[in-house]
């Protein structure tokens, strides 16, 4: 088991910077997840840990070491691509045991590490079939366990489950999770999917443009976004934006968020932890997310319903209040309908504030 850490990683392909003087520690033992759009840099930030292109300047080290420069082999690393990249003529035993083979390893300890690997991802009955004989879902845990024999410090996964179904990506999530528990091994996975950032990882880091947003737990980034694009990204439906100005509240008590057709009362409690408490006059942009809004008889305010979606165990309601469009995630079996008028409310301890200057969180 090995940690991670990145100092000042500069990445180029010709005249274009992909990765920008990023700075990143993984500690040993963490599911590291990086999240991100196509294109943010996560995959190049990835196959720069893992060897497979040249960095520009900056060091990686892996466990202490110095590995800036170092041939993928000397890393330490076992690496799962999104492509199976199975050999189609070894059976599932040759194709995991293919790397020790080639390594010199003896064969009672090939022996050994393979059917460790195939205890794990329940693959003892497959191991004398071909990856044709597979299904998609066999294949990738037959290329994550021939990453697993290697028993290395560190395990790099790029996108590993974009190729499956959803039931089957489902599945492997927790499999993946049930193994990171198991082995306690340091893990860094790259996706541009939310729900698997979310399920899988110790920690999130969120990239755009080459940049770190944000580094945290999950449900920190969840709830506390450092700024808009973090906010906009997670979350499905993501979260509602109101764009207004602060102002003081009903007879001068407390501040409350006004727009041309919406207004707030902002709740003082929710912005005690922060360092910039929102003044007066300031220009911001309101984010609240569709499940802190709630729908009833009592609700503090009137909007039209635009769209229903069904989404079997919820509902997620489309509504629009003034000329603010919003959604709201509905639980109860209540009945809902295009053009229904109905009453709303928003959890104002649960919002977030941006600077609508910097975009960045109050």
């Amino acid at each position: 088991m090995s940690g991670v850490d990145i100092r000042d990683l500069h990445v180029r392909f010709g005249g274009h910077e992909v990765i920008k003087g990023l700075e990143l520690s993984v500690h040993e033992g963490e599911f590291l997840v990086l999240l991100g759009p196509s294109g943010c840099g996560k995959s190049t930030l990835l196959h720069s840990i893992a060897g497979l292109i040249d960095v520009s300047g900056g060091s990686v080290e892996i466990g202490g070491r110095d590995m800036t420069w170092a041939e993928p082999s000397e890393r330490g690393i076992g690496m799962v691509f999104q492509s199976y990249a199975l050999y189609p003529t070894m059976t599932v035993e040759r194709n995991m045991s293919f790397g020790l083979r080639v390594g010199g390893v003896a064969k009672a300890e090939i022996a050994r590490r393979v059917a460790r690997a195939a205890e794990m991802l329940q693959l003892g009955p497959l191991l004398d079939r071909k990856p044709a004989q597979l299904s998609g879902g066999q294949r990738q845990r037959v290329a994550i366990g021939r990453a697993l024999v290697r028993e290395a410090g560190v395990f790099l996964f790029d996108e590993p489950l974009s190729n499956l179904d959803a039931k089957l990506r489902g599945e492997l999530r927790r499999e993946l999770k049930l193994l990171h528990k198991q082995l306690g091994s340091t893990m860094i996975y790259v996706t541009h999917d939310q729900v698997e950032a979310m399920t899988l990882a110790t920690r999130v880091v969120v990239m755009r443009n080459g940049a770190i947003q944000q580094v945290g737990a999950p449900g920190e980034v969840y709830e506390r976004p450092e700024n808009l694009f973090v906010a906009g990204f997670l979350g499905a439906p993501g979260m509602n934006f109101v764009a207004g100005t602060v102002e003081a509240g009903a007879g001068g008590a407390g501040l409350a968020l006004r727009a041309p057709s919406f207004e707030l009362a902002l709740d003082d409690a929710a912005y005690a932890a922060y360092a910039a408490r929102p003044a007066p006059g300031q220009a911001v942009t309101l984010g609240f997310r569709p499940e802190h809004v709630s729908l009833g008889a009592d609700g503090a305010a009137e909007a039209l319903v635009q769209l229903v979606e069904s989404m079997g165990n919820h509902q997620v309601v489309w509504l629009k209040a003034g000329d603010v469009a919003f959604a709201a995630l509905v639980h109860e079996a209540a009945s809902f309908v295009p053009d229904q008028r109905v009453r709303f409310s928003i959890d104002a301890r649960r919002v977030s504030l941006f600077d609508r200057s910097t975009e960045r969180r109050l």
